[in-house]
C-alpha cells in the first residue's frame, strides 16, 4: 500500500525496528551519510547500510546487497532507498526477495516501475519523503531548529490571532 498520510508514516515507523538502507555512504557530506548517522545515533531504529563499496559506516557492518543482509539478520522491517531514481526498480525488486516489509523511496527517488513493483508485492511504500526528517518529526528530533510544535497542523494557534489579508 502506498503511504500518503502523515499518520501512515507514523504508523509505519512506530511498528518498524530494522531498516537496510541502500546506498548508505561512508562521505560525511552525503545526505545519506547524515541520514543515517542521525537515525543510528539519536532514533531508536537498527540502522544496516548496504553497499558493496565499503565493510563498515562508523563501525556498524555493511552489506554488499539486501540478499546479504536478509541472509545473515532476516528481512528488514524497511528498506530505505538513497539511489538514483534509474535504479530503485532493481532496489523494489531486493526488497521484495528479501522479505522487507516497506521500502522508502528517499527525497527525488521517485519511480513508477519501482513503487508498482514494492506495492504490488504488498509492501509499504512511502514515495518522496526523507525518513529520518519523518523519523524526527515525530519523536521531536526538530525542537533544536525551533520547528517542533508538538502539534502536525498547518492551523495557526489561536494565541497567534487571525492570519492578516
Amino acid at each position: 500500500m502506498i503511504l500518503t498520510t502523515v499518520s501512515q508514516r507514523r504508523d509505519l515507523l512506530a511498528r518498524s525496528r530494522t531498516v537496510a538502507m541502500v546506498g548508505a555512504s561512508p562521505n560525511p557530506t552525503r545526505p545519506s551519510y547524515f541520514v543515517f548517522s542521525y537515525l543510528r545515533t539519536r532514533g531508536r531504529l537498527d540502522l544496516s547500510p548496504i553497499n558493496p563499496a565499503v565493510a563498515q559506516i562508523d563501525g556498524v557492518k555493511a552489506y554488499p546487497s539486501l540478499e546479504a543482509y536478509a541472509a545473515e539478520r532476516g528481512a528488514p522491517d524497511i528498506v530505505d532507498v538513497f539511489r538514483k531514481p534509474a535504479d530503485a526498480p532493481a532496489v523494489a525488486r531486493a526488497a521484495v526477495a528479501a522479505g522487507a516489509k516497506a521500502i522508502w523511496f528517499q527525497y527525488g527517488v521517485i519511480n513508477q516501475d519501482a513503487i508498482d513493483i514494492a506495492d504490488a508485492a504488498g509492501l509499504d511504500v512511502v514515495v518522496d519523503r526523507c525518513i529520518k526528517v519523518e523519523s524526527a518529526r515525530f519523536d521531536g528530533g526538530l525542537s533544536i531548529g525551533g520547528l517542533n510544535s508538538g502539534l502536525i497542523t498547518a492551523r495557526r494557534p489561536a494565541q497567534f490571532g487571525a492570519p492578516r489579508h
